[in-house]
């Protein structure tokens, strides 16, 4: 982040993340907060609520566009989170040098998530999701899970926990069968924002350790499974992922890492 954009971080509230209450929904209403141009002239737009999902937790961004009346519109290419605060990256269609098109503070705006980006990334963020609960059900429930990449080019699951050797490729088919069987059955996929005890039971008695205990954690649940805290978006039911294939699993210093893709 540039320092312009640092400054309002710290001064206003956070964001609204209505992704939060409907993590379908690809369209909304927000009002503008503020406009902002980064050093190296990145233009950025902070509204009071939205639609749009800001890149982490292994999740790349929504793109999309944000409109007001009179035909101004603001192209999203990048969406990003600093201290709860939503920064929307891009430019203003056909605008001129220093102008902001149309937008104002105060104004009321439409926000547009790109459907097709949005579509995939759920999907592959749920896929990787959905390989957790398979890696416990063929019998690896002792591995925990660890760092997540759901991004379309080389999507991958990683757990602290060793596969022997000469079982690599029976897991890699195993995983891969119990993933598609899952889909295949399908379950409703659903999101709750709950106080840490409801959260811990919801997640089979336990969070992690960097949860606060006075915390309102976000769980999402695939199905009769247990939960897990989630910050990101998803499909509506298992059955919309279509396809996973486990394209290699590797081992190396006690990690073992699951490389996946979905049907486009």
């Amino acid at each position: 982040m540039g320092t312009e954009a640092a400054a309002p971080a710290r001064a206003m509230g956070p964001t609204k993340l209505a992704y939060f209450d409907d993590m379908w929904a690809l369209s909304s209403t927000a009002t503008v907060v503020s406009l902002l141009q980064e050093e190296g002239g990145r233009r950025a737009v902070l509204v009071d609520s939205t639609v749009f999902y800001p890149q982490g937790g292994g999740q790349p961004a929504d793109t999309g566009v944000i409109s007001a009346g009179g035909g101004a519109r603001f192209i999203v290419d990048d969406v990003r989170m600093k201290d709860g605060v939503v920064f929307h990256y891009g430019r203003f269609e056909d605008a001129g040098d220093g102008c902001n098109s149309g937008f104002s503070e105060g104004q009321s705006v439409s926000l547009e998530v790109d459907a097709e980006r949005r579509n995939l990334n759920s999907r592959l963020h749920s896929a990787g999701h959905l390989i957790d609960i398979c890696m416990s059900n063929i019998g690896l429930s002792h591995f925990d899970p660890g760092k997540g990449h759901h991004f379309p080019d080389g999507p991958f699951v990683e757990y602290k926990g060793v596969i022997p050797p000469d079982q690599l490729q029976d897991k890699k088919n195993e995983l891969e069968k119990e993933a598609n069987e899952l889909i295949t059955k399908g379950a409703k996929v659903l999101a709750y924002i709950l106080p840490y005890e409801e959260a811990a039971q919801l997640c089979g008695g336990a969070l992690p350790s960097y949860i606060s205990k006075d915390s309102t954690p976000r769980i999402v649940k695939f199905g009769d499974y247990p939960g897990g805290p989630c910050g990101g978006t998803h499909v509506a039911d298992i059955s919309i992922i279509n396809n996973i294939k486990v394209t290699n699993i590797r081992v190396k210093k006690g990690l073992t890492k699951v490389s996946y893709s979905v049907n486009l």
